[in-house]
């Protein structure tokens, strides 16, 4: 019998789907998350590109992250979402069912308004609002071991091993941040702190020497471009 097959849930054949699971069996994994930590943190990613997917590999990631017993938190800098968050919903939901995984955003940001023009100064108070949250993550950060596993459960405040700064380049890109702002949070953030940078059509060239990764997601074609809206389960 393989690792693999010894585990409840990583076969479908082997379940039984009238079998009466108590609550900590419902949550089928290969195995039990418990608190760990990582042995190779401390680096800076930037994702960014004019093809979709830079926020769902960040997600990629913290989901990872997460399946080993790592704390990850996961701040969005331009989704908020509407008054009902429809947009963000289904992350939302995925992340609020993993263990070790927070997240938050700036408030209603009004997106889809950004992407009008409208409410310039409220886009770039929430934005600075953001930089603000995120330097107050670091500085909580910095009071604990990011060698030790940190509580799945609790506050970002207890320390997290990933922190996922979502749109962050995009706000840099659209002037309401500037890259010192951005430049600043690496350079005071822990040594062994992973941290997640998404967003942005322009290559971030003031990351070229400050991140380890860069990588570009570039279309080539787009279901938009097509006639097909934002869909619910792939794009929110």
């Amino acid at each position: 019998m393989t690792d693999r097959e010894e585990h409840t849930g990583t076969r479908g054949g082997d379940v039984d789907a009238n079998a009466d699971l108590d609550d900590s069996e419902k949550r089928l994994t290969a195995h039990p998350i418990e608190p760990s930590a990582p042995e190779e943190f401390g680096l800076v990613q930037a994702w960014w590109g004019n093809g979709k997917g830079k926020t769902t590999a960040a997600l990629g990631l913290a989901f990872r992250a997460a399946g080993h017993g790592y704390r990850v938190h996961v701040l969005q800098f331009l989704k908020g979402g509407t008054e009902s968050v429809e947009d963000v919903r289904g992350e939302y939901n995925a992340m609020a069912m993993m263990p070790g995984i927070t997240y938050e955003n700036t408030g209603h940001y009004g997106w889809h308004g950004f992407l009008d023009g409208t409410a310039d100064d409220e886009h770039e108070a929430k934005a600075r609002g953001a930089l603000a949250r995120a330097r107050e993550l670091l500085e909580s950060a910095r009071t604990v071991s990011l060698s030790e596993p940190l509580a799945l459960e609790g506050p970002p405040e207890d320390g997290m091993h990933m922190l996922v700064l979502d749109e962050v380049l995009y706000a840099v890109d659209r002037d309401l941040l500037s890259p010192e702002d951005l430049l600043e949070l690496i350079d005071d953030k822990p040594e062994n702190l992973e941290l997640i940078c998404t967003g942005s059509h322009n290559r971030p060239n003031y990351l070229t020497e400050h991140a380890e990764l860069i990588s570009q997601v570039k279309k080539e074609k787009h279901p938009l471009e097509g006639g097909y809206p934002a869909r619910k389960g792939t794009e929110f």
